[in-house]
């Protein structure tokens, strides 16, 4: 068992990261996979906008010819400069169950790491911060939101045995579409209009939302500004997030918060579209865009993930009124199933929101780090 570094403009290198996921859940009826051309972006040093600022490095754990474990390292010169920190971060963690394999791709993770002069090792999570992220700890029987990490049970365990230690929770909620709203949360949006002047705007098309990413921006970095992992992403990590966002959602499903002519909050919601991707093993062509289209109009679930107020407008009662109208554009469409995606276990008032709503955590996702 040998461990090495990718060479990233390694066609053969690339390939054998990418491929290694496909083969170990192959027999998974849960696991999703990314879309392959996004998986291969990650290790584009040229095109990918985190190696603007920062770097990182990519190692596989070998056997025979055939790969047994995969793991990226990587120091985020943005976050560590924002936060005054040493950290590493590592990410798109993967083994066959071999406690040894684990062992290998983390002590290779905190060797780098500490010829770097970072202290602290904190993962998993993606290259950009608003990537799903954590280790499955919870909810193993249930199929990912999209976009969201699947991994086997035998993860967490893995993970403790190299000197991990758990960091934070994040739980993702159920909430069938039959479920009533209380009342007392219209009622409160109808007071929150009428005594404080905020409003709801919706979005009719897509060339809409996109001129409003810039100001979207500057409110969720004022949201997210004390959650520690968060950093301020530069505009071209930005474009990526936003033109993410906008090419899976309906802009009916996406909501401002407006006060006067200010954006004072979001709430983001979209068509989960799971079944397409393992449906298309992750792949776009030849038929993949089809099965992408066919499987958004089809798809029962919807994904509520990123609900942001500024500070200012917390407690106001303003997310009430979020949560209502985002029920009145959910129940116009086909849906049954909703989705509350990682709610930080720390955020209590997301989480009493959320469970005041009817929602129950049957995910969890963990975040890990090791003093180094």
């Amino acid at each position: 068992m040998l461990i090495r570094k990718l060479e990233t403009d390694r066609a053969q290198d690339v390939r054998c990261w990418v491929e290694f996921p496909l083969q170990l859940y192959r027999d998974c009826p849960q696991w999703v996979p990314p879309l392959m051309g996004e998986a291969r972006k990650v290790l584009d040093r040229r095109t990918h906008p985190f190696y603007q600022h920062s770097t990182a490095d990519f190692f596989v754990v070998e056997s025979g010819g055939g790969v047994l474990g995969r793991i990226a390292v990587m120091d985020n010169r943005s976050y560590n400069t924002y936060r005054a920190a040493k950290t590493a971060f590592f990410g798109f963690f993967e083994a066959v169950k071999d406690p040894d394999v684990a062992r290998e791709l983390l002590a290779a993770a905190c060797e780098w790491a500490r010829g770097r002069g970072l202290a602290t090792l904190v993962g998993p999570r993606g290259l950009i911060g608003t990537d799903g992220g954590g280790v499955l700890v919870e909810g193993f029987e249930h199929r990912p939101a999209l976009g969201i990490p699947y991994n086997f049970a035998y993860y967490d365990a893995f993970l403790e045995t190299t000197g991990l230690e758990k960091d934070i929770d994040h739980l993702s909620g159920y909430l069938p579409i039959s479920h009533q709203v209380p009342e007392r949360i219209n009622v409160i949006a109808e007071k929150v209009k009428a005594r404080r002047g905020l409003w709801v705007m919706t979005f009719a098309s897509k060339a809409e939302m996109r001129q409003w990413v810039p100001r979207v921006a500057k409110v969720h970095a004022q949201a997210f500004a004390e959650t520690h992992t968060f950093y301020p992403p530069s505009e071209a990590e930005m474009a990526v997030i936003a033109g993410t966002l906008i090419d899976i959602a309906d802009p009916h499903l996406i909501k401002l918060l407006m006060k006067g002519e200010d954006v004072v909050g979001f709430i983001f919601a979209y068509h989960d579209i799971s079944a397409a991707l393992q449906k298309a093993g992750g792949r776009l062509w030849p038929f993949g865009w089809y099965t992408l289209l066919q499987e958004r109009k089809r798809t029962k679930w919807v994904n509520i993930n990123g609900v942001g107020l500024l500070p200012a407008y917390q407690g106001l009662g303003g997310n009430a009124l979020l949560y209502a109208e985002l029920e009145k554009s959910v129940r116009a469409f086909d849906f049954e199933h909703i989705e509350v995606v990682q709610v930080n276990e720390k955020n209590l008032a997301s989480r009493a929101d959320m469970e005041a709503l009817g929602v129950q955590w049957y995910k969890r996702h963990r975040s890990y780090k090791r003093a180094l």
